[in-house]
């Protein structure tokens, strides 16, 4: 569908026009610049420009130039000079940190946006010892400015397309346009391009979007906030989809063992890097099944486990007045509680109360004969096994998990375990992201295995 081009007003009948629907905003500018036989009348919004680069880049060369004429082409070879859209669409523009500049009954459109997010942060939720210690920022441009000196490759492409929410927010899709999935690339475009939700406020809310199963229990797209892993899947041929305002950055598709690989393994030797992802491995088990594997121990199957064993682990449930399942839990609701508690809690108090409450927890449980001493060790296990796993978007879904096997374990005992943990595989080969099977490792392209640069 053509655009319908823009009437064509007098420049002061339009910023007319253009400040009755801004009020009752306090914040719109019409700012008339006049010396000797120059004239031109700026329009924008105080709070979003940035003004120390409107002086230096409008006003002050205004009263410098010999010549409106000598004005009017310095303005014309400005690199921030944009095309003058439709009415509703310089609405938006204007919102955005756009300046509208009337030059001779000629209007120009400038991008002079203040950005107060563009800081670069650490990162917080990827760690890294060897590997680089900064994330993205909360603005679009500066974040693709980071790719982009992470990249440095022509079949880089960055395209960019505006939401129509309330917010009006930019989204960009990079991908590698020599290794790129083009039917992946084909149906996300077309799901950004469809999405008719009224706020999308970050990654993590067009993450959900985008997914067309609103019950998942297990999440089809990755949200990172390291440059480093996203260039490795771009490398790979995926998509990474930035939004802006959002620190974070959602890619697709992916596979199951995406969310098991930590970037510190590529910056190890081999064994180094392979004893950490047996050790993530491990502690996905663990986190997984050791609830469960402890009902069955207690109460059900104790002869799977050697006498020594099986006689401490009973003679610890000695005064814990009801079954097994029940204690574990109660202590498991009890640590999901203190891990939520951790996240809500201001950071200067969080990991203090969260560790005495965890003690005092402990403690008084095993003292009142309400949990039994094996089952403290069970739980602390659990729960540090649960932060081993690097993505903690599948950490989250484990904690579902493993409350669901917890409870197959309970009805049906050893076989309720073994049924409900093939479940989950049955399950894991039965969902797909974007397209591509969800439970196996993604095909690599010829230019996947080329180390990346990173920095």
């Amino acid at each position: 569908m053509k655009k319908k081009p823009m009437a064509k007003p007098e420049p002061p009948e339009l910023m007319e026009e253009l400040a009755k629907k801004l009020k009752p905003s306090t914040d719109v500018m019409q700012i008339p610049l006049q010396i000797e036989k120059k004239q031109a009348l700026l329009f924008y919004l105080k709070t979003v420009v940035d003004g120390d680069k409107l002086q230096n880049m409008i006003i002050k060369p205004f009263f410098e130039m010999s010549s409106i004429e000598h004005f009017e082409s310095y303005i014309n070879s400005l690199p921030d000079k944009v095309d003058i859209p439709e009415t509703n669409e310089l609405l938006i523009k204007i919102t955005q940190g756009f300046v509208l500049i009337s030059i001779q009954d000629r209007l120009l459109l400038f991008d002079i946006k203040k950005l107060n997010s563009d800081a670069v942060q650490q990162t917080v939720m990827e760690g890294t010892v060897h590997g680089p210690q900064l994330a993205l920022s909360e603005s679009l441009e500066t974040n693709l400015n980071i790719i982009r000196q992470h990249y440095h490759n022509p079949d880089l492409t960055v395209e960019i397309i505006q939401l129509s929410d309330k917010t009006n927010r930019s989204i960009a899709i990079v991908y590698d346009s020599h290794t790129v999935n083009k039917k992946v690339l084909n149906q996300i475009t077309s799901k950004l391009q469809q999405l008719k939700e009224p706020l999308v406020q970050s990654s993590g809310d067009l993450e959900n979007f985008l997914t067309d199963k609103k019950y998942n229990l297990f999440p089809r797209t990755l949200l990172t906030e390291r440059p480093d892993r996203i260039v490795y899947n771009i490398t790979g041929g995926k998509v990474a989809i930035f939004v802006d305002g959002s620190p974070n950055v959602v890619i697709a598709p992916v596979v199951f063992f995406d969310f098991m690989t930590a970037m510190e393994d590529n910056y190890h030797t081999y064994w180094v890097s392979f004893f950490g992802t047996v050790l993530g491995y491990f502690g996905l088990l663990t986190c997984l099944l050791l609830p469960s594997f402890y009902v069955v121990f207690t109460s059900y199957a104790p002869e799977i486990l050697r006498t020594e064993l099986a006689l401490t682990v009973t003679a610890s449930r000695v005064g814990v007045p009801y079954p097994s399942y029940i204690e574990v839990l109660f202590m498991l609701i009890f640590m999901e509680l203190l891990t939520e508690a951790s996240i809500r809690l201001p950071k200067a108090i969080s990991a203090a109360a969260t560790t005495v409450g965890g003690l005092i927890l402990g403690t008084a449980a095993t003292e009142a004969a309400l949990a039994s001493t094996v089952m403290i060790i069970v739980v602390a296990a659990v729960a540090i096994s649960t932060f081993a796993i690097p993505i903690n978007e599948l950490s989250f879904s484990l904690r579902v998990l493993r409350i669901l096997l917890l409870l197959f374990t309970s009805l049906f005992g050893l076989s309720g375990l073994i049924i409900g943990f093939l479940g989950i595989l049955m399950h894991l080969g039965n969902i797909d992201s974007f397209g591509e099977p969800y439970f196996r490792f993604f095909q690599k392209n010829k230019n996947e295995e080329k180390k990346v640069s990173n920095g």
